[in-house]
């Protein structure tokens, strides 16, 4: 039995434009017209979801437009369309206790699991990321996290979740957290199989190993999200995350979360409220591993590199440098492995650029792409900021050199942040487009975007 229509406004507009009836037609008119944005498979059952009350990506609606423009022959906007903005958890800030934490995480899953595409779930909010701090760092530890449920969560339960973790956190490194099919796939999974294990019976170190677990999760979807464009998602994943972690007891993997938060506020150009969230990451983790100090040192590189504190930002990377050198994987915990010198150089790259010393971030050119095959969006992050620095510098010809190693790592990565440094560079490129290489890349990296 068909469940009824939700959105009439939809609805209306689909009749008045001849597809009442062919809704199948709808989908591929639209399919056609997003081209640009990539390859998009719409069909009459997309066409069936959004009659009852799903959600596209605001990208997508705002092409749906057109296609009504173009075939009843005057202007339609977005606003006509129907698709009113679907609320997210109402509150952002960070639960104030382990079973407020866990129902919070499960709203969150079960709301992003009714969307399509991309969630528009609001803006980073500065004042929320530096309360959970705040809250994370100081906040008495969780007395217990026993619980009484239907279903026996075990050992085995936990490390099923780690291993689906690995797999998750192989498929952003290789193609981007830029893929919806790939957030959803790691959505249901969180409220079909973990929402059910939360809610079972656990001692407390069965339980604190579980919340560990979920943490890392969700962490993982928030980095997907925060690399898919998505903020206000990311940084709720990332508050019930660290929530979890607290929970846990780790407050190494709580600071790599604050790490991350710091890490997105950069993105955002949030310089100053970064610093404060990674400095608050670097005295939680207390004395660290090597391995963790590194990272976290380095993302307060990044953060004073953005604000313009040249002499704040030389003295973090020259720490995480140190740190980077006396690392021991086998004292490290198991999610620092992925940090590599890499990840430092690329940082360094980013960080010395922002303060205009170009030459000198430009030493670490080699070390940024000397990174495994599999870490393809790390390629394509570094390989763009390389291209990038050479034409800030003057170097245009090296710019157009790294600029077509660029295009062979692009076509495997779907991420808004590889857009934005594509951006970037056709930005800092397009005062030399005179020259035949230059106009050449030109020509080329718009689609690069487009694909992304």
């Amino acid at each position: 039995m068909a469940r009824p229509v939700t959105n009439t406004a939809f609805e209306a507009l689909l009749r008045a434009a001849g597809y009442g009836n062919a809704h199948a037609a709808f989908a591929r008119q639209l399919n056609y017209a997003g081209r640009v944005h990539g390859t998009w498979r719409y069909d009459a059952a997309s066409v069936y979801w959004w009659l009852r009350g799903r959600r596209p990506a605001e990208h997508v609606q705002v092409t749906m437009a057109d296609v009504f423009v173009r075939k009843l022959g005057r202007p339609v906007t977005v606003a006509e369309l129907g698709f009113a903005a679907a609320p997210l958890v109402p509150n952002i800030a960070y639960p104030l206790s382990v079973s407020h934490g866990i129902k919070v995480a499960e709203q969150l899953w079960a709301m992003l699991a009714k969307q399509l595409g991309p969630q528009s779930g609001g803006t980073f909010q500065n004042d929320v990321a530096l309360h959970a701090a705040l809250a994370w760092r100081y906040d008495l530890p969780d007395g217990t996290v026993t619980h009484s449920g239907r279903q026996p969560v075990t050992t085995a339960d936990i490390d099923s979740l780690y291993a689906l973790a690995d797999h998750f956190t192989d498929l952003d490194r290789r193609h981007g957290g830029g893929s919806p099919r790939t957030r959803t796939l790691m959505t249901d999974f969180l409220v079909r199989q973990v929402s059910p294990m939360l809610g079972g019976t656990y001692t407390d170190a069965i339980g604190r190993d579980l919340m560990r677990a979920v943490a890392t999760l969700s962490g993982q979807l928030a980095f997907m999200s925060y690399d898919a464009g998505e903020h206000g998602v990311a940084q709720h994943l990332l508050t019930v995350a660290l929530r979890l972690a607290k929970a846990a007891n780790d407050r190494l993997y709580g600071a790599h979360l604050l790490a991350n938060l710091a890490t997105q506020a950069v993105y955002l150009g949030h310089a100053q409220d970064a610093a404060r969230l990674a400095e608050a990451a670097i005295d939680g983790a207390g004395r660290a591993p090597a391995a963790v100090r590194a990272r976290l040192y380095t993302t307060a590189a990044s953060a004073y590199g953005r604000s313009g504190e040249r002499r704040a930002c030389q003295n973090a990377l020259a720490k995480a440098e140190r740190a980077l050198d006396r690392t021991d994987a086998g004292s490290s915990p198991r999610w620092a492995a992925y940090f590599s010198a890499a990840h430092f150089s690329g940082t360094a790259l980013k960080s010395l650029s922002d303060l205009h010393l170009h030459r000198q971030a430009l030493r670490h050119a080699p070390g940024a792409v000397d990174l495994a095959n599999r870490n393809a969006r790390t390629c394509a992050l570094h390989t763009a900021l390389v291209a990038t620095i050479h034409a800030r510098s003057g170097d245009v010809e090296a710019a157009c050199e790294w600029g077509r190693k660029l295009a062979a790592h692009v076509p495997a990565v779907r991420s808004a942040r590889v857009t934005h440094r594509i951006r970037e560079l056709t930005a800092t490129l397009s005062p030399y487009r005179a020259m035949p290489e230059v106009n050449e890349l030109l020509v080329h990296l718009p689609a690069l975007a487009g694909h992304n």
